[in-house]
């Protein structure tokens, strides 16, 4: 039975209101009432429908395409809830953007993950809640509690209970940065691992691929935290085909899906891929070999926990 909270109020912006509806359901309560609209000269407009003085609020809101307006709407809302006298404001963000640039690889870079927490600090927020970091470290740039949740657990329980193929499947990594997730996927699916070395010798010729790890005749399973133009995941797809591998399938927590990512992913060697529902996927990109899985269950639970006081490091596992 679904226990009902009086104190607790998720609201919106308009990154991913279906999965805001979907967590308030989870949660026993409706959607709080806001509206988050444009100004003619395209200013972002929030008006806060209903009182939230001294109550537990949570604002959904992966900042998505278009990341700069969507950030702005977070902004924005949590600023109100907290003119509002909210009792705690935590901002809920499934999918962070801006988390590539979390350090300067080169002269004169920014560390635009680093000015995004800032930004959020400085609006009023006092907790974070978010989903697969693109680098864990990130959280060490807000000086605020963060809960980083992990999507690996809901990509494992569905391959467990809806894949054929795991007596004879691979776990592999698509590059290196993506070694040790992938290691720990195919632990906790009892598969070995098989790793994608991908290599540029001079600029401006084609990537040299190297695959270490056995995947002929088995069925490859490519793990990734974001797939973005699909350029990677494709390339290492048609790569495993090419090596005798008896099918390939892919997964990861974010779909970005930005630019020719979906021609890319129709036309390539994937049967199947699994994606977490962290950013609203539009019906134009969801063609057959995609499939979302929600993550709303998980965000719900992680909501009642940091309510009430409770660990939240259990959902980790």
């Amino acid at each position: 039975m679904v226990k009902v909270y009086t104190d607790i109020k998720v609201f919106s912006c308009n990154a991913h209101p279906e999965l805001a509806e979907q967590i308030a359901k989870q949660l026993g309560i409706t959607l709080g009432r806001s509206e988050v609209t444009r100004f003619s000269d395209g200013e972002v407009s929030v008006k806060i429908d209903e009182k939230v003085r001294g109550t537990d609020v949570f604002i959904i809101q992966p900042t998505s395409t278009p990341a700069n307006e969507h950030l702005m709407e977070m902004l924005i809302m949590i600023d109100a809830m907290k003119r509002a006298s909210a009792g705690r404001v935590t901002a809920v963000i499934p999918y962070y953007g801006y988390a590539r640039q979390d350090r300067k690889t080169r002269a004169r870079d920014p560390i635009s993950a680093k000015l995004v927490a800032d930004l959020i600090e400085k609006a009023g927020a006092d907790r974070v809640l978010t989903m697969d970091l693109h680098c864990s470290q990130i959280q060490g740039f807000f000086d605020i509690p963060v809960d980083n949740l992990v999507g690996m657990p809901l990509l494992t329980k569905h391959y467990l209970g809806n894949f054929p193929y795991l007596e004879n499947a691979v776990a592999v990594s698509p590059d290196l940065g993506s070694v040790v997730r992938a290691r720990a996927f195919g632990s906790k699916l009892g598969i070995p691992l098989a790793i994608i070395d991908k290599r540029r010798p001079k600029p401006n010729v084609s990537e040299v691929m190297n695959i270490i790890g056995d995947v002929e005749g088995k069925h490859a399973i490519l793990i990734d935290d974001m797939i973005d133009t699909a350029g990677t995941i494709c390339n290492a797809a048609d790569s495993l085909k090419e090596r005798g591998a008896a099918g390939v399938y892919a997964c990861c927590t974010h779909g970005v899906l930005s630019g020719p990512a979906i021609e890319r992913i129709e036309e390539s060697a994937i049967e199947k891929l699994f994606i977490l529902d962290t950013i609203q996927v539009p019906e134009e990109k969801q063609i057959d070999k995609i499939e979302l899985i929600k993550v709303a269950p998980i965000f719900a639970d992680a909501i009642r926990r940091i309510h009430e006081d409770l660990s939240v490091s259990k959902l980790f596992s």
